[in-house]
């Protein structure tokens, strides 16, 4: 056999079969039938895969459980993600659909406003919730969406209504300053402030909130379901509206401070003027404002206001709005208050005026209202200075007494209102609320009776020891002030010096029921004491009921309402809906009654206990007032064009030291007179002459008693008097 042959043969000595080794071709299949030459390859199979198999046992094992906890992970978390998308997808088209136009969306109060013209119909005090009427972003100043996208949302105009890195930027602020990942800084864009406003849709349900302010505090939480629910909302309104109608939105219903909604009303509010105006300083504080506005309010606190302005005037050059000199330049002039803002003047006035007239249209409204007032600046200026002065220059420092002011008309129109030392509104009012006991202040009343009845100015009058027997109470024996009896004396002698005995005397001998009569038919309402105490005013009474009464004398004896509300009407509307509630009412005494009244009132400010309130020009009646233990001092008076009460105490009725009427409350008096009549031309009271109705027989009776007497018992009574510090 030649040698080819043996190479496709077996070997002679082993019996295998010469085959050349391919080296390059794969691997021979594995031979399905058995025999040597299969399982010779089978075996030299297996000898080369046993070592990977080693390889591979435990860390092959652990990658292979990995690798399914990976498969199942990756399948759950695409699943419930496509779920997640697919109910967010739904949830933002469901609210899209149920999306009003924006033009239904600009004006969310619950509440109408009410705001309030001066006697020259010039803005002076605001109340309820104050809309300044739609503005949008073609409208309203530059400035002001400028400073408002840089402090809130400077990526506004890219984002789709909500910022993750914004969010993820505020929960590490916040966990850095020591609060929880939701509380203090939201990260919220200005669609999702917008959300918050528009309370996710959820309409104010009385069932569900007892209040509006809870239903408010309840759209403001800040919850992690909370954050969840504003995101379909928030992608629903990107969706529904373009940038400029949610920005439009949030200028309107966003709240700033001081009652005001929305752009327009707090530029009308602090700046005087409309919302196109403003300045970029300005802009900068409305912007501010948005943080917190009642803390920002530049009527809360203006420094604190210009302050957050010029970190937001920064915040507008960093991002371009500004050049670097606009923003020096709108720093070096912040932005200051409007003259009405900066007076906040009126707040007693006001907050008296809003009962004035039905709820409806007043403390509930759900319009906007325009009132028409009686109230003079001015001489609110003049009562607020003179109270500042007296308690700056003549009360001891830190003393807590108190004190009221009412300046009003011979109608009973009021023009001025002072109800306490603290400024602000819903304070307790003094000048309207208190019940004080009015001492000697309501002497006027007795005499005013006794002339009525016919009695005449130089009539006489005892003025010596005297008891009466009261039923119930025992014996009752009145004193002067002084300790002294001065026997016998005219009416206008024993109201000049402001003796008791003679006061008591003629209100017992008219009648005490009487008195009251004509007390109540001039405007005093309270209840008025039954005993012989009344004609010293121990009965209770409020200073506007006073005041008023007084203006009764001036006017001749006619009663008067004190008012303060002219007209009031709807914005928009020509036609008042309601007009004055006040003014001059019935005859309550004779004109001549009134006269000779006058006459001794002006009396006891020239030549008895009131002459601390003289004025320079003018002549001046009035009455003091000082109740036992001096816890209540007042005077009350009138020239021929204004009439104005003050009472000065402490609020829980404790006695002052050394002050009676004649003392502080008329050096206040005067003060507060002597600028309001400033400019104005002296007029005449409207008072009897003295000499033309004298009876002759009394003159050539007597012709020096009576002003011996009257000498004599003012002397004392001013060395009683003295110069008061409380």
């Amino acid at each position: 056999m030649s040698a080819s042959g043996n190479r496709g043969g077996r070997n002679a000595r082993s019996g295998r079969r010469l085959v050349a080794e391919r080296r390059n071709a794969a691997p021979a299949k594995p031979s399905r039938s058995s025999g040597s030459g299969g399982s010779g390859r089978k075996s030299g199979r297996s000898r080369r895969r046993t070592p990977q198999r080693r390889r591979g046992g435990i860390r092959g094992a652990i990658g292979a459980f990995f690798r399914l906890i990976w498969r199942i992970v990756f399948g759950i978390v695409w699943r419930a993600t496509l779920a997640l998308v697919l109910i967010l997808a739904g949830a933002t088209a469901y609210i899209y659909s149920t999306l009003p136009p924006m033009t239904e969306l600009v004006d969310g109060r619950a509440r109408g406003s009410v705001t309030m013209l001066d006697r020259d119909g010039n803005v002076f005090a605001w109340r309820g919730e104050q809309y300044g009427g739609l503005i949008d972003t073609e409208t309203v100043s530059e400035h002001v969406v400028n400073a408002i996208v840089a402090t809130e949302d400077r990526r506004f105009f890219s984002h789709w209504g909500i910022s993750p890195r914004g969010i993820a930027s505020a929960i590490r602020i916040n966990l850095r300053e020591g609060r929880g990942p939701l509380e203090g800084h939201g990260g919220s864009t200005i669609t999702q402030q917008v959300a918050k406003l528009l309370c996710l849709g959820v309409a104010f349900d009385p069932d569900e909130w007892e209040t509006e302010a809870e239903y408010e505090a309840d759209c403001r939480r800040g919850s992690l379901w909370r954050k969840i629910q504003e995101l379909p909302f928030s992608l629903a309104m990107e969706l529904r509206y373009t940038k400029q109608e949610i920005l439009t939105i949030y200028l309107n219903r966003a709240y700033m401070g001081a009652g005001a909604f929305g752009v327009e009303a707090a530029s009308q509010r602090y700046f005087g003027h409309s919302a196109a105006e403003i300045s970029p300083q300005e802009g900068a504080m409305i912007a501010g404002l948005l943080t917190a506005p009642s803390r920002f309010a530049p009527t809360s606190s203006l420094e604190r206001s210009q302050d957050r302005a010029a970190v937001v005037l920064g915040l507008m050059e960093e991002q371009g709005y500004l050049t670097a000199a606009e923003a020096a330049e709108a720093r070096a002039n912040p932005a200051t208050l409007s003259d009405a803002a900066e007076a906040r003047a009126g707040g007693y006035f006001a907050d008296w005026v809003m009962t004035q007239g039905p709820d409806f249209l007043l403390r509930e409204t759900t319009e906007d209202v325009i009132i028409r007032t009686t109230f003079d600046p001015r001489m609110q200026e003049a009562a607020e200075a003179a109270l500042v002065d007296v308690f700056e220059n003549q009360v001891r420092e830190g003393s807590e007494a108190e004190a009221a002011i009412i300046v009003m008309s011979a109608d009973g129109a009021v023009r001025a209102m002072v109800g306490g030392r603290q400024e602000g509104t819903g304070l307790f009012n003094r000048a309207t609320m208190a019940m004080r006991q009015t001492g000697s202040a309501f002497k006027p009343f007795v005499y005013a009776t006794a002339l009525d009845l016919g009695w005449r100015f130089d009539d006489l009058v005892e003025d010596a020891p005297l008891t009466i027997n009261v039923p119930g109470s025992g014996p009752y024996s009145p004193r002067n002030y002084t300790g002294e009896f001065y026997g016998t004396v005219t009416l206008t002698e024993a109201l000049r010096a402001s003796l008791n005995t003679p006061a008591v005397r003629l209100s017992e001998e008219v009648g005490r029921d009487l008195v009251r009569t004509v007390a109540a038919e001039f405007g005093i309402e309270s209840d008025l004491a039954l005993g012989p105490a009344l004609a010293l005013g121990a009965s209770e009474s409020t200073l506007i009921e006073m005041t008023g009464a007084y203006a009764g004398i001036l006017n001749g004896g006619s009663a008067v309402t004190p008012y303060g509300l002219v007209d009031l009407r709807l914005v928009g509307d020509t036609e008042p809906m309601m007009g004055q509630g006040g003014g001059i009412r019935e005859r309550v005494i004779s004109e001549f009654a009134a006269r000779q009244l006058t006459y001794m009132m002006a009396e006891v400010v020239a030549n008895g206990t009131g002459q601390r309130a003289q004025l320079p020009d003018r002549p001046v009646a009035g009455k003091t007032g000082t109740t036992t233990s001096a816890r209540d001092a007042w005077f009350i008076g009138f020239t021929a064009d204004y009439v104005a009460g003050v009472w000065m105490g402490y609020d829980d009725n404790s006695p002052m030291s050394g002050v009676t009427g004649g003392g502080l409350p008329a050096e206040i008096w005067r003060q507060t007179m002597e600028t309001i009549h400033d400019g104005l031309p002296p007029r005449p009271l409207p008072m009897i002459d003295p000499a033309e109705e004298a009876r002759p027989e009394l003159i050539e009776e007597a012709p020096g008693r009576r002003p011996d007497i009257a000498e004599q018992i003012l002397m004392e009574v001013l060395g009683l008097l003295g110069a008061n510090r409380n």
